[in-house]
């Protein structure tokens, strides 16, 4: 009887730091939405496409403007299989209320956007973007210098019909996301050698910005 109540009160507990934590995420965020929207059109209109100058751009201007601290400038690819989709990814952030990446294919893919506990803001670069929700006869199309903003919750199907890359960013609760970016190693690709890479990267990032107070 006693461990039944000791569990209660440290789920509610719990329950009370998640409830209060979640409605002060906002004092937590250091990228702005329309500032990476804004970013991203001119780093377009500067190199058009030229994806790799592209990148460049962005990571060069956050790490002026945003924080050089918070900003990951070892570019380490490695491919991300989740929803059935497969690309690649470079993290240039990745905390416990955010991340922020380059992520994309060369050859096009498609899959399940995840239902998340963040809200997403994919900003295309290059190539097209479609998106499909349940009851609509006509796709959403987003083309280079758009973001597609999947909200908090949501869920859709989505294609990259050929190459395609955006920076990607994600704002709200992080780790919960994990889990469906690991769900396909252990039930299709059984790629431990990427899910390590993977997890050694996203952990060093988290817990060097945990250290330096950002949560």
């Amino acid at each position: 009887m006693r461990t039944f109540t000791f569990l209660i009160a440290l789920l509610a507990l719990l329950v009370g730091v998640y409830n209060y934590l979640d409605a002060r995420l906002e004092q937590f965020y250091i990228f702005e939405p329309n500032h990476l929207h804004d970013l991203s059109k001119r780093a377009i209109a500067t190199h058009g496409d030229n994806t790799r100058a592209v990148v460049d751009y962005i990571v060069a201007e956050l790490e002026l403007k945003v924080s050089s601290v918070h900003v990951n400038k070892d570019e380490e690819w490695v491919f991300n299989n989740a929803g059935g989709a497969m690309g690649a990814m470079y993290i240039i952030h990745a905390s416990i209320t955010e991340y922020l990446i380059i992520f994309g294919t060369a050859i096009g893919t498609e899959g399940h956007t995840g239902r998340h506990t963040a809200d997403d803001y994919f900003n295309i670069l290059h190539g097209t973007q479609l998106a499909y929700v349940p009851g609509s006869f006509e796709p959403e199309v987003y083309p280079p210098g758009t973001v597609h903003h999947l909200r908090r919750g949501e869920v859709k199907q989505y294609k990259m019909e050929t190459s395609c890359f955006a920076l990607e960013y994600a704002r709200g609760w992080i780790p919960p996301m994990l889990f469906f970016g690991y769900a396909d190693t252990f039930t299709s690709t059984l790629d431990f050698p990427t899910l390590w890479a993977t997890t050694r990267i996203t952990a060093r990032e988290m817990i060097s910005n945990l250290l330096k107070g950002k949560l």
